[in-house]
């Protein structure tokens, strides 16, 4: 079956050309790449061939579908050349004014009918449209690197695109055997606007001393399921992308505090240390591989104290049975005995107010996150209070490793990391969906195809329960007294009834 632009041209030879590029060859589309280095388009073409032929060794594709594939590719060796192209994107510099120059001689140099997309991160559809004679034949068509792994494409039209264009560029996505999904002309569009949760709420938690960046790491990829932590994701994408894009789409929500950046990356973005490319950015690396801190050993206790457990702890019948299984000592009666480890499990509260207002020791409280089923994770986190005693942290260390599950004992703040992480991921969510930026099956798509999550973020809300993300929510707002942990409307007026409902709107 032929694709949809059967004759497409390509501007920018860089990684993302050049994946564009071989996924198009790949579905059957002619290429003309061009680049204003010619050198550096004859190399994408040699890259190409290359990566061709490993597949063909790796026996993924057979010899002739490489030639194939190569036939297909042509370097241009100017605008004019891409003249009898259907469509053209451009994969240049993230820069709006090499952006609009390049589209206004791409609109000279081809047909009316030629569609124009943007291979864009960031910059708005309709303000790069509005200095084109004809901004109803451009479009957003953004892909994720690298390109034939990443299988999702964003596709936004701006205000005056052609509906025409859009259903075009999602066919042709669809031929390029990605998933298209439709986006408003709004910062960040869907993926990187998502984003905004995970990364921005660890270099807060980061930033208060709560842990440091290898606990947060391992307490999300444990906890949760998330493949890389936010730190060693920052550290494969590398500050000098990340960074900025922090601060463009805060500053293009005008300074929305949910988006807020961190001079932790802002020091360190102008200290060099960018990441994996650098050899060091929140880890240092060698050969590739990061060289990470030791984990804290499991605490030697002689003699375990009784447990007394608050009343108003989060999932309490199941933390009850799982104190039981660890062969805990649990006290019943209505406050805890002078001897005893009091345990508490808040949503979104500290453990200093939690212990102040049930009238508990503080030095004797240790909290527990159980926003998610213990069942369902890898680790198990606590948290202590400034007041907390060594001996009563190390107990519950003890204790709650027992059964040889790893535990992470934290700094006392509103909100255990997974709880502050996951709630401003799902109110972020929400919130995109309040403003109608896509529909919630294309957010759910995109988040899960381009950011790598366990599930989408809709999804990961009905996990822990819309409820609980609302309690955390509320209470991390009373802790802090910051907006930013104000609960979007959705989530507010959804979270009674579950987030899953949302999953089968348009």
């Amino acid at each position: 079956m032929k694709p949809h632009f059967e004759h497409i041209g390509i501007v920018g030879a860089g990684a993302m050309g050049r994946g564009i590029a071989q996924i198009a060859a790949q579905a059957g589309s002619t290429v003309w790449l061009f680049d204003l280095n010619p050198d550096a388009a004859r190399a994408a073409r040699e890259q190409l061939h290359a990566q061709w032929n490993t597949l063909v060794t790796k026996q993924r594709i057979q010899p002739a579908d490489a030639e194939t594939y190569l036939s297909r590719i042509h370097v241009a060796s100017g605008l004019e050349d891409l003249a009898p192209c259907e469509l053209v994107v451009e994969a240049v510099v993230e820069r709006k004014d090499a952006k609009t120059q390049l589209l206004q001689a791409l609109e000279a140099c081809t047909p009316a009918s030629t569609v124009l997309a943007s291979n864009t991160s960031s910059l708005s559809i309709t303000a790069l449209g509005a200095t084109l004679q004809h901004p109803e034949r451009l479009a957003g068509f953004h892909f994720f690197n690298p390109v034939p792994l990443m299988k999702v494409v964003e596709v936004i039209p701006g205000i005056k695109t052609a509906s025409a264009v859009v259903q075009a560029l999602q066919q042709y996505a669809k031929d390029l055997g990605h998933t298209p999904v439709l986006a408003q002309d709004t910062p960040g569009f869907i993926v990187n606007h998502a984003g905004r949760g995970y990364g921005t709420e660890a270099l807060r938690i980061a930033s208060e001393g709560v842990a440091d960046f290898a606990t947060i790491d391992r307490i999300l990829r444990d906890q949760v399921g998330f493949k890389l932590g936010p730190f060693e994701l920052m550290d494969l994408t590398g500050l000098d992308v990340s960074h900025p894009v922090m601060e463009a789409i805060y500053h293009q929500y005008y300074e929305e505090p949910r988006y807020r950046p961190s001079v932790i990356t802002a020091q360190r973005l102008a200290g060099g240390l960018t990441g994996r490319k650098t050899g060091e950015g929140f880890y240092r690396y060698s050969d590739g591989q990061a060289t990470l801190p030791a984990e804290a050993p499991v605490p030697v206790v002689d003699e375990m104290p009784p447990v007394w457990l608050s009343p108003r702890a989060s999932r309490r019948m199941e933390l009850l049975m799982l104190l039981k299984n660890l062969g805990a000592k649990i006290e019943t009666g209505q406050s805890p005995s002078p001897a005893a480890l009091t345990l508490v499990a808040p949503l979104g509260f500290d453990i200093t107010t939690v212990a102040v207002v049930e009238r508990l020791d503080p030095a004797r409280t240790v909290g527990i996150d159980m926003l998610l089923d213990d069942a369902t994770t890898k680790r198990r986190v606590l948290a202590t209070n400034p007041a907390t005693r060594t001996d009563m942290r190390d107990a519950a260390h003890a204790l709650f490793a027992r059964d040889g599950k790893a535990v992470s004992v934290v700094r006392d703040s509103g909100g255990f990391v997974t709880q502050r992480v996951v709630a401003n991921i799902v109110n972020i969510a929400t919130d995109m969906c309040q403003q109608g930026i896509c529909s919630p099956r294309d957010l759910e798509t995109a988040v899960t195809i381009g950011l790598g999550y366990p599930m989408g973020p809709l999804a990961l809300g009905n996990l822990c329960g819309p409820t609980n993300v609302l309690e955390v929510l509320f209470n991390m707002q009373t802790v802090y007294g910051d907006t930013r942990y104000r609960p979007s409307p959705w989530l507010r007026r959804r979270g009674a009834i579950g987030l899953s409902l949302l999953h089968e709107e348009e």
